[in-house]
């Protein structure tokens, strides 16, 4: 690993020009993407003044083996291309967002003579009209089917005008659903209004064309054409129905977002509240782990970044909690998103201030409802520090234990616990192969150990992490035998063994000393140690049984005449298990077997035998 004199001296090569910064470990994984207005002088604040990082910050320089540079001809390219390479790399010391929401639009196609409703997943620059973006797919294909139905318009894919009075209309017309322009039932003039009706609908301004529909139908009754009244009714109560079930989530016509980040006990969050037309509209937010107040700027900037680009919607006015180090830069990144003028703020005064206020309160609750939890879990590793005397606070444990049937498939399973949490990320399984037969779990534990550290030695990434403590489920015997795997590995990290009653429930836990600690008497670490043990047991338990179903699954089709490994693998691949095999009929067998050897598990599975009746 490169030393800080190292990275130093690479630090005063650099130009003092725009351009992006890439942070990488010693296994050449990118951990953090910045930009800078000026490389040198933004990159060389990480390796000075050390003392004034926050321990997010100090943690990312403890990992830095090397770094690389972009050169980019302003801030604001700077920014774009960070703003991709984060996308792109997914560093674990940037701020992360999941580009799940899945914000559609509906798109109108008002070019064209007899426009059409379409849903898609990003505005594009052209001369069509957007509408939204809605909840999800779902709520934008229902609008559309509102607005249709409600002012008959088509969702056919014939091109008019060149198919008009070419063929008989659809189904949809002879309902009363389509006002049918595909048999020139309309004229294009008046089809073109209703088409701007329903955009009003779906824009909210639902309520000027229900009045004058209003208007018509009282007209229509007292000239007494009832009929055309009673049409008019029925088309004014749909609209009013459409308009008032839009499912919009923020519209390009919405004032202004809020934006406030608030820095709890234990984790930060990142409020965002919608407004529209000046009435409040949506709340969206998001928590943060490990982040510190000081962190506020950065991580309002990394958010507004990737929020917008992901939303592809900004509204006018954003107004955030603090100022950002690039203000000017964000706000001409949101102006290229938004293709309109947009202003990015820290509100000081009246009304505004009241609203950021506002914003703030809802963070700082979100964050009191998540950190009651999160305090337990916390109060939880500082008491097991306590009471196992260890000289710092535990943030993550490796549990382990063995299990086998009968002496076979005898395997392995480690489970990870970070801040009193699973991380099923990091979970892993092992296949033990120096036990053959018979049981041997102390063979078994130190199999499993010695690969787990020889992967942690190579600089195997999945294996990188070590744990702050090593939990054995088992007693004495298992914690001496890990001891020793960890002693020869050059590793100190504490390792204690899980010890269960005669009823197989934890007890308290022992040191490689003998020392045993009961835990039944301090709830909070007996329901942590609990939970681990629980948990590397049933992950064990579910591969143990997942192999041997797998070997009763190889070993009933080992039975059937003609079948060998390859048929059997070919079978399994194609019907998935033993049951849809059983169901197959002589055809379906012909598609991966022989006519011959599909007889055979043909007439296997349909004898008098009682696996077949199974």
């Amino acid at each position: 690993m490169a030393t800080h004199e190292e990275l130093h001296q690479k630090v005063l090569t650099l130009p003092r020009e725009p351009g992006v910064y890439i942070m990488k470990n010693r296994h050449g994984q990118v951990i953090y993407v910045g930009k800078a207005k000026a490389l040198k002088n933004r990159v060389s604040q990480y390796f000075q003044n050390e003392a004034k990082h926050t321990p997010k910050t100090r943690k990312m320089v403890e990992n830095i083996d090397n770094f690389d540079i972009i050169v980019c001809g302003s801030e604001f390219e700077a920014l774009v291309l960070e703003n991709q390479m984060i996308k792109k790399y997914k560093p674990k010391y940037n701020i992360l967002l999941k580009d799940d929401k899945g914000y559609p639009f509906i798109r109108v196609a008002t070019d064209q003579p007899y426009p059409v409703f379409s849903v898609v997943s990003r505005p594009k620059n052209d001369t069509a009209r957007y509408l939204g973006p809605y909840a999800g797919r779902g709520a934008a294909f229902q609008a559309i089917d509102t607005v249709s139905r409600a002012l008959g318009l088509r969702d056919c894919r014939r091109v008019l005008p060149r198919d008009i009075g070419k063929t008989r209309p659809c189904l949809n017309a002879q309902l009363g659903r389509c006002c049918a322009p595909c048999a020139g039932e309309i004229a294009q003039e008046e089809y073109a209004q209703r088409v701007a009706q329903a955009i009003g609908v779906l824009e909210g301004n639902y309520e000027q064309l229900v009045k004058q529909l209003e208007q018509e139908m009282y007209q229509a009754a007292e000239e007494e054409r009832f009929e055309q009244a009673a049409q008019i009714r029925d088309r004014m109560r749909a609209i009013q129905r459409a308009g008032q079930h839009q499912m919009v989530v923020a519209s390009g016509f919405s004032d202004m977002d809020i934006i406030a980040f608030v820095q709890g006990e234990t984790k930060g969050c990142i409020v965002v509240l919608h407004y529209l037309a000046g009435d409040f509209h949506d709340k969206e937010y998001i928590m943060l782990d490990g982040t510190w107040a000081e962190d506020g700027a950065e991580l309002l900037e990394g958010y507004i970044k990737q929020y917008y680009s992901m939303r592809g919607v900004v509204p006018g006015l954003v107004l955030i909690s603090e100022e950002i180090e690039a203000m000017e830069t964000v706000e001409a990144f949101l102006r290229s998103i938004a293709g309109k003028k947009v202003t990015l703020t820290v509100p000081q005064r009246g009304r505004r201030r009241e609203l950021m206020q506002m914003a703030k309160k809802n963070a700082s609750e979100e964050i009191a409802r998540s950190e009651t939890s999160s305090q337990r879990r916390q109060k939880s590793l500082e008491l097991f520090g306590n009471m196992m005397g260890l000289e710092q606070t535990p943030v993550s444990f490796e549990a382990y234990d063995i299990s086998n049937l009968a002496g076979t498939n005898t395997v392995g399973s480690m489970v990870v616990f970070e801040n009193g949490q699973p991380k099923r990320s990091r979970y892993r399984r092992f296949r033990i192969e120096s036990v053959a037969n018979g049981q041997d779990d102390y063979q078994a534990m130190e199999e499993m150990l010695t690969r787990r550290m020889q992967r942690w030695k190579d600089g195997d990434e999945k294996f990188s992490e070590l744990p702050s403590v090593f939990m054995i489920d088992g007693g004495l015997g298992h914690v001496h035998v890990a001891k020793a795997v960890l002693d020869r590995f050059g590793c100190d990290t504490p390792v204690f063994g899980m010890v269960k009653d005669d009823r197989h429930r934890t007890r308290g836990l022992v040191a490689p000393d003998g020392r045993e600690f009961s835990i039944a008497t301090t709830p909070a670490v007996f329901a942590l140690v609990g939970r681990m043990q629980e948990e590397v047991h049933r992950f064990a338990i579910t591969y143990q049984r997942s192999l041997r179903q797998a070997d009763a699954v190889r070993s009933e089709l080992d039975q059937i005449p003609g079948i060998g490994a390859k048929r059997r693998t070919a079978l399994l691949k194609k019907f998935k298990s033993i049951k849809r095999i059983r169901q197959a009929d002589m055809e379906e067998l012909k598609t991966v077997l022989p006519h011959s050897a599909a007889a055979s598990v043909y007439q296997y599975f349909r004898s008098g035998s009682k696996e077949a009746e199974k």
